[in-house]
């Protein structure tokens, strides 16, 4: 077992520097690609976690995509609000490309 394994994933032996590399999309393993691991994060991570690793930006072009995929109801009402509420509001966050801390 790798030592080193990715967090949110308990059920494939992968290590956190391949499930960044899946993440970031340069690798797929199998089905698991930037879609999977976008959906563990939103599905698990803290909210501050899920915005350090996706952004803002990344959530919102590719929300209706994952959308679907997401099993939990309240973090779908939760995230239709920010991807709708945060262009509008803060647009300098929702398009911009460096990362937020």
């Amino acid at each position: 077992m790798n030592q080193d394994r990715a967090r949110y994933v308990w059920e494939y032996d992968i290590s956190q520097e391949e499930f960044d590399a899946i993440l970031a999309g340069r690798l797929t393993r199998g089905h698991l690609d930037r879609d999977w691991a976008a959906l563990r994060v939103i599905e698990w991570a803290s909210y501050k976690e899920m915005v350090r690793l996706l952004g803002f930006p990344a959530l919102i072009a590719n929300w209706s995509h994952w959308r679907p995929r997401l099993r939990s109801e309240q973090q779908r009402r939760s995230l239709d609000f920010l991807v709708e509420w945060l262009p509008k509001h803060h647009p300098e966050l929702a398009y911009d490309t460096q990362p937020i801390e």
